[in-house]
């Protein structure tokens, strides 16, 4: 068994402690001809594959670099909007590396927020059969 992420969450919900043990997962680059088959969109500041899986490249997964030029969020290295970049046929062949991108801070606070709501939850059923359990058994026949 593998752990990919540890989050240490206080009883009031907040993350103290995350460490990633980050391996990069397989990374599919290919080189891509005018007009582009894959639909792509913003997606929490990325690019990601919305429609249109093939030779390894999945819906989700993000542009990770343009021409080998790793792209910066939603942005190439020269600041062009990856989209509008791709929309022009003069840029054309280009070859795009497509991978998993890591979690933002954000993304790793909502998580361990959910963490925090799913053990608040898991405490209250606690409570809840407990006090079901005292009280007798409950249906037909009762």
């Amino acid at each position: 068994m593998v752990i990919y992420s540890v989050y240490v969450v206080n009883k009031a919900g907040g993350l103290i402690y995350q460490y990633d043990n980050y391996v990069p997962r397989a990374e599919v680059e290919k080189t891509f001809s005018y007009p582009l088959d894959l639909v792509l969109k913003h997606h929490d500041e990325k690019v990601v594959v919305s429609f249109g899986q093939r030779d390894g490249i999945r819906v989700g997964h993000a542009v990770l670099s343009i021409n080998g030029v790793d792209v910066i969020g939603k942005n190439t290295s020269e600041g062009k909007d990856i989209l509008e970049y791709l929309k022009d046929p003069s840029n054309y062949p280009v070859s795009i590396r497509f991978g998993r991108a890591r979690l933002s801070s954000n993304e790793k606070l909502m998580l361990a927020s959910m963490f925090h709501s799913c053990e608040l939850f898991d405490q209250n059923l606690k409570s809840a059969l407990e006090v079901a359990e005292k009280a007798g058994n409950f249906g037909a026949g009762s």
